[in-house]
């Protein structure tokens, strides 16, 4: 499965800055959401591996700052 996580809000914590708009594509096996299986490491890895930021530092890696759009 391919989902499109994109973060809704901007927030800077612990030094680390996530804008409105930026966006992710997370393959999967799994049907469930990629942020909330397997502590969203998926999720981690594709904006660590896009944008160079953590985005569970930032603590933003949930609901409330990320939209999950399944692809296909």
């Amino acid at each position: 499965m391919l989902y499109r996580i994109t973060v809704k809000q901007n927030k800077i914590c612990n030094g680390v800055r996530i804008e409105k708009g930026m966006s992710v594509d997370v393959v999967t096996n799994s049907f469930s959401n990629p942020i909330t299986t397997n502590g969203g490491q998926p999720v981690v890895d594709a904006f660590m591996r896009i944008y160079g930021i953590d985005i569970k530092k930032a603590c933003a890696l949930n609901m409330i700052y990320l939209d999950c759009q399944r692809i296909n």
